[in-house]
């Protein structure tokens, strides 16, 4: 019978005994080890001589019938996730990396009593062993491995955590590898996120774009408003930046006569954390001569469809909550400020009539909005004002995939004015499952125009907005020589991930930074 838990247990005191408990296995595992070096055994050879893995065995033999040897005999290696011992038999389940397991049965007829008494004294779970004998299937059907031969490949020092009991999530963000042993959905996500970064490269081929690496430190920071993360370089005494954003090198590159150019990489911002932000994230950037933000549109909505097939075979598909979401289909345009005004004309309760916002509203007309809601924004220009104020609106309302367009000025300096609506840019960004995934550009290449942004950038950085643009001569430089009209966009590989498996960002990025 179990007793019952002891009321006056505190969390403390059942953390001391986890850890006591695990210090004393880790003492008897380490005795284990100095017994098989004392036998002039290797605890972790340089190799075992395996002919097959576990996966590949279990395809090729799974018709086999209950109760019946193969006749093929094979070595392979796993971890030890499962283990019975009973007198002359033993049992273990070996785990490979990919999950895929088989059953070790151990046996006094097959091994002898020494190596039988070996395999109960010094194999914990946890370790991973060789073994190498027939194919078999047990008497109730599970396909085994009737072991003829084993060893240790690498002896575990401390035990696996409870394969029965969930991991709470802190210990499956900061001991990933645990949670890899542990969970399915973990080694899922990991070859899901593969499968998406490979479709995105062979869509990328497809229109013959050509895949660089810019740097990652950089003498000076920009290409996105956000804060950045600041170091030292000794071998050049100088001040450096980790990158927000790899869009000004890529740019040089379409200077350069590279027309079509895309970068997979990391950037870095040095802002909050929470269920759709990370400081370290992966992003693919993409610009193309001759190219506008409606043939971004086209090639983004390509990829995500693309990436989603590649996961899950289907643009449906299925989120971590067992609900499914439709990434198919043409994807709706909502202007910004069209947008805007119409959510707040629908949330209307004043005898007043509702304002209508467009790019000429004064940044006090939107002030006054804003207290009306108890919308707080820092550094009030009309620009930021009206994106706080469309997240507020309308944001919440958005679920299917859907491009925002058609954005205010003041906050896009790296952006061509609207070939026909004054006073916007030609700009979208694509929300889905309410989330901003990517975003995208006609951009802008006039060196003049661009300078004169980049001053206002400064200016606003003078006022205290530390997420604001500084000048960056070098860029301009580039410019000055001469970029053939393009459109850019950029999308975060967490967040596609996010957006085709429902995780969060701390799920979908293998070992994310956390305090």
């Amino acid at each position: 019978m179990t007793a019952a838990p002891d009321p006056t247990t505190t969390p403390d005191d059942e953390a001391a005994t986890a850890a006591r408990e695990a210090s004393e296995q880790k003492q008897v595992r380490l005795d284990k080890r100095a017994r098989l070096l004392e036998a002039g055994v290797e605890a972790y050879p340089v190799g075992v001589p395996i002919t097959d893995t576990i996966g590949a065995v279990r395809a090729r033999y799974a018709e086999l019938e209950t109760d019946s040897r193969s006749g093929d005999v094979v070595g392979l290696a796993g971890r030890v996730v499962h283990a019975r011992n009973t007198g002359k038999l033993c049992f273990a389940a070996l785990q490979a990396g990919d999950g895929s397991r088989i059953q070790a049965m151990v046996s006094l007829a097959e091994v002898g009593e020494q190596r039988l008494a070996d395999w109960k004294e010094l194999v914990d779970l946890g370790d991973h062993v060789f073994v190498k004998g027939e194919v078999i299937s047990s008497r109730r059907g599970e396909l085994s491995i009737m072991v003829g031969e084993w060893s240790i490949a690498a002896k575990a020092i401390l035990p696996l955590p409870n394969l029965h009991s969930e991991l709470s999530e802190e210990t499956r963000v900061r001991q990933r590898y645990l949670d890899l042993i542990v969970r399915d959905q973990a080694r899922a996500t990991v070859r899901a996120r593969a499968a998406a970064v490979s479709s995105l490269r062979r869509t990328f081929d497809s229109y013959e774009y050509l895949e660089v690496e810019t740097p990652m430190l950089q003498t000076m920071h920009g290409g996105a408003a956000a804060r950045p993360f600041q170091t030292h370089s000794n071998a050049f005494d100088t001040e450096l930046y980790l990158r927000i954003a790899p869009e000004l090198f890529l740019k040089r590159a379409v200077v350069g006569g590279i027309d079509r150019v895309f970068e997979i990489n990391r950037n870095f911002r040095n802002e909050g954390a929470d269920s759709t932000h990370s400081p370290e994230f992966a992003m693919v950037e993409a610009y193309q001569a001759y190219g506008d933000y409606d043939q971004m549109a086209r090639l983004t909505q390509e990829l995500v469809q693309n990436a989603a097939m590649a996961v899950s075979g289907s643009h449906l598909v299925t989120l971590a909550d067992g609900t499914e979401y439709d990434l198919g289909g043409e994807w709706a345009r909502v202007p910004m400020y069209e947008s805007l005004s119409e959510a707040v004309a629908k949330s209307w309760d004043k005898p007043t009539q509702p304002p209508i916002i467009t790019p000429s509203t004064t940044v006090a007309d939107l002030q006054a909005l804003a207290a009306t809601v108890d919308l707080v924004v820092p550094h009030e220009t009309h620009g930021k004002l009206v994106e706080e104020l469309w997240e507020h609106f309308v944001k919440p309302s958005l679920d299917r995939p859907t491009f925002v367009v058609d954005f205010p000025v003041d906050t896009s300096p790296l952006v061509r004015q609207h070939r026909s609506k004054p006073g916007v840019v030609e700009k979208w960004d694509l929300y889905v499952r309410g989330f901003e995934l990517a975003t995208a550009y006609s951009e802008l290449v006039d060196p003049v125009i661009q300078r004169e942004r980049f001053v206002e950038q400064a200016a606003l950085s003078a006022r205290g907005d530390a997420e604001a643009m500084r000048l960056d001569d070098d860029f301009l430089t580039a410019l000055e020589h001469g970029m053939p009209p393009s459109g850019g966009m950029g999308m975060g590989i967490d967040r596609l991930l996010m957006a085709i498996t429902g995780l969060g960002i701390r799920e979908t990025i293998l070992f994310p930074l956390v305090k």
